[in-house]
């Protein structure tokens, strides 16, 4: 066998730079609905921390702390393997079987633990930032006799977001990493596809290598939005 032929040997073949290719789809989709519905819940839960109502604010940090300090992977399988057994027969039954229009019970219980875990750390990123807000904002709001709501709609949110988008996109890198955890209950990402390729081909430094590259590029281009949003931050005249 020639050099050329035992380098060609070494290569993964079309087929399985597909199906790797797939799974990056898979994992930049996963991370988009886990990021636009952890922030849209994170708001929420910002919200509620910062609250009148001392129960609203409690109930909120029970949440914060229950999901900040229990592994993804343990919560990932509850709600994979625990949860489903206190739901009745029929519904586990409906679940687990094909839906043309819905999704597969491995991604459900993939998309529910992963967004529940990343509102917790997405939601005290954006209640730091309405704490960055002045007081001052929120008495100007309220003499011109908007709600409290209204106040934190049309006021603190919108300054919040800017105070807290550099912490954001740190959060929505780490999102984009812990999806390769959604492997361990069947979610057809990344990583799960790698070691399909590796457990066919054997190949193991490709397989991996192709894997780490994709998430490489993916967390890269995160990086690079988030540098070029301090630097727009930083060219901003201070008030």
């Amino acid at each position: 066998m020639s050099l050329l032929d035992a380098a060609q040997a070494q290569l993964l073949a079309p087929r399985y730079l597909g199906w790797l290719l797939e799974g990056w789809l898979t994992t930049l989709w996963a991370a988009l609905v886990v990021i636009v519905a952890s922030t849209l819940l994170g708001v929420g839960f910002a919200a509620a921390r910062t609250s009148t109502r001392s129960g609203l604010r409690r109930l909120a940090a029970l949440y914060v702390s229950a999901f900040r300090n229990t592994p993804l992977l343990v919560q990932l399988f509850f709600w994979y393997f625990g949860a489903p057994s206190l739901l009745p027969q029929a519904a586990r039954e409906w679940l687990n079987a094909g839906h043309r229009f819905w999704p597969s019970f491995e991604v459900l219980s993939a998309l529910v633990g992963l967004v529940l875990y990343a509102t917790a750390f997405v939601g005290e990123e954006l209640r730091a930032g309405m704490r960055g807000v002045p007081a001052t904002q929120l008495q100007a709001g309220t003499a011109l006799g908007f709600t409290r709501a209204q106040v934190l709609r049309h006021v603190v949110l919108p300054q919040a977001i800017r105070i807290a988008v550099s912490p954001l996109l740190g959060q929505y890198m780490n999102i984009v990493k812990n999806t390769s955890l959604a492997m361990a209950v069947g979610l057809v990402e990344l990583s799960y596809t790698a070691r399909q390729v590796e457990a066919e081909t054997f190949k193991t430094f490709q397989a991996f290598g192709f894997a780490t590259f994709f998430y490489v590029v993916t967390v890269a281009a995160l990086e690079l939005l988030s540098a070029r949003v301090s630097r727009r931050q930083a060219a901003l005249p201070r008030a």
